[in-house]
């Protein structure tokens, strides 16, 4: 019987999760939008929440970015944490993610999801976007003066 027991031990020893979930949570908070299994998206949601939680705190931040240092050893990812997310995040009571189920993987079967945080979502380019090059790739340069083209030779 399963009685009181949470949380899912998705085929791993207990070190090997936890590591799993700090580069998961660290790759989230980096790329703000991942594609993982949906188990794996489960256990990840209130790990991340949680962090995001520690990045919103005010009195003691010192305190709350050490604690938080113990899962995220990225720095760029920590210091993105708690400049960028926390702030997004600060109106927010919680529900700081969103799972999004993409069906079955072909070569195993397993349940596919994409889990982003809140204010991340795709936006596709609109036709007006679409057609239009940055910078004057597409304009030729013309020759300078007493300079020949290798066309013109």
């Amino acid at each position: 019987m399963r009685h009181r027991v949470a949380g899912r031990k998705l085929g791993r020893v207990t070190s090997h999760r936890i590591a799993l979930l700090r580069n998961l949570a660290t790759a989230l908070f980096e790329r703000e939008r991942i594609r993982t299994t949906l188990m794996k998206a489960k256990e990840l949601r209130p790990f991340a929440e949680r962090l995001i939680t520690l990045a919103k705190r005010d009195g003691d931040r010192l305190h709350a970015r050490r604690m938080a240092r113990r899962e995220i050893h990225d720095a760029t990812v920590l210091k993105k944490l708690f400049e960028t997310l926390g702030a997004r995040f600060s109106g927010r009571a919680g529900g700081y993610t969103r799972i999004l189920r993409l069906g079955s993987r072909d070569s195993d079967g397993a349940e596919m999801a994409i889990v982003e945080l809140i204010g991340s979502e795709y936006k596709p380019k609109t036709k007006d976007e679409k057609g239009k090059k940055k910078g004057s790739a597409d304009k030729e340069k013309a020759p300078a003066e007493g300079e020949t083209s290798r066309a013109a030779k």
